[in-house]
């Protein structure tokens, strides 16, 4: 098996077999015990927490976040806004993205190439939540030349890298 090496690591860190089977499982459940994932992975407790430790230590686990249900909270409408810029002066175009990042229902931003140069993938309560958005917190930047939004009708998760 080729061990990988993720570019923030130092350039003798590699990740072997173990490594990647407590990344799996800490994917699959970010809220497992040490004693948990040590028996999952087969390993004493104290080689799983120095090694998990090691791994956040190197930026290769870089947070552990809960999914929401996005219903439940009131915000059962989901959709793709993608922005297309008229200028791409770099200081327009960071300051944009960071203003973007803090609008209320944002839950991810993707600064792309191609046609379009962001993707905003949004949660809202309403119809008349998600026209606001757009018209309150995106179109009213100068740069911002056009946007096209798409409702989505169903997320699922990916198989992920591991």
């Amino acid at each position: 098996m080729t061990a990988l090496r993720p570019k923030n690591l130092q350039p003798s860190t590699t990740l072997d077999g173990t490594d990647l089977a407590i990344l799996a499982a800490l994917v699959e459940d970010g809220r497992m015990t040490n004693a948990a994932l040590a028996a999952r992975v087969g390993v004493a407790e104290s080689t799983c927490a120095y090694r998990v430790r090691a791994l956040r230590d190197s930026g290769v686990i870089a947070g552990v976040t809960a999914r929401l249900n996005l219903g439940a909270l009131g915000h059962p409408i989901q959709a793709v806004i993608k922005v297309r810029l008229g200028s791409h002066d770099r200081e327009h175009v960071r300051d944009l993205y960071d203003q973007l990042v803090r609008v209320p229902g944002v839950l991810t931003v993707l600064h792309v190439a191609g046609e379009d140069d962001f993707h905003l993938h949004v949660a809202v309560g309403s119809p008349e939540n998600l026209r606001d958005m757009v018209l309150e917190h995106i179109t009213i930047h100068p740069i911002v030349r056009q946007t096209q939004t798409q409702l989505v009708f169903e997320v699922r998760e990916g198989r992920g890298v591991l």
